[in-house]
């Protein structure tokens, strides 16, 4: 296997992982009260996300895009460095971390690990792996695309994050 098709695999494997842990933190979200938000946008997200994925093997597959060490181990870098605050994201959030919009009424912000730096590290791995992974072997048309594409999609799921949890801060304060 090229070692570019074992990454790519590598990190679809990791959705994977996401996706498994998503779904037994949203069973844990729904017992204790949460309330999903956002689901319109979210196979929208799961589409770009997915084509990220092909589109980066299919460029460089397709167009013949060479591994250029100057670009490719510092893009390899960024990549590895987005999957490591993707996964601090995760721990950091325990069992109310998910691929969706789910909130658990009550529960105050976190505010620690990478949360204590920032309102949403999660989407600023997202952003960076998006760029990122495909530029380790030169699919720029792949990371250009899902850069542009998944601007508003960020901008939709901003909002209706930001929306989400001023609501269920709101029902905690009385």
């Amino acid at each position: 296997m090229h070692p570019y098709t074992l990454l790519v695999s590598l990190v679809a494997a990791e959705r994977l992982a996401e996706l498994v842990t998503a779904r037994r933190n949203a069973l844990w979200s729904r017992r204790h009260g949460a309330t999903e938000y956002g689901r319109g946008h979210y196979p929208v997200m799961v589409a770009l996300h997915t084509g990220l994925l092909a589109g980066c093997l299919a460029e460089v597959g397709l167009a013949g895009r060479p591994f250029l060490p100057g670009l490719g181990w510092p893009m390899l870098l960024l990549a590895l460095a987005a999957q490591a605050l993707r996964w601090w994201c995760i721990h950091t959030l325990g069992p109310r971390w998910n691929t969706r919009v789910i909130v658990v009424p009550g529960l105050p912000l976190v505010t620690g690990g990478p949360y204590r730096l920032m309102n949403h590290p999660n989407y600023l791995a997202v952003v960076v792996e998006g760029a990122a992974l495909p530029l380790v072997h030169g699919a720029w048309i792949t990371a250009t695309c899902f850069t542009l594409a998944n601007l508003p999609l960020l901008a939709v799921r901003l909002r209706c994050e930001n929306s989400a949890l001023g609501a269920a801060s709101a029902v905690a304060t009385p």
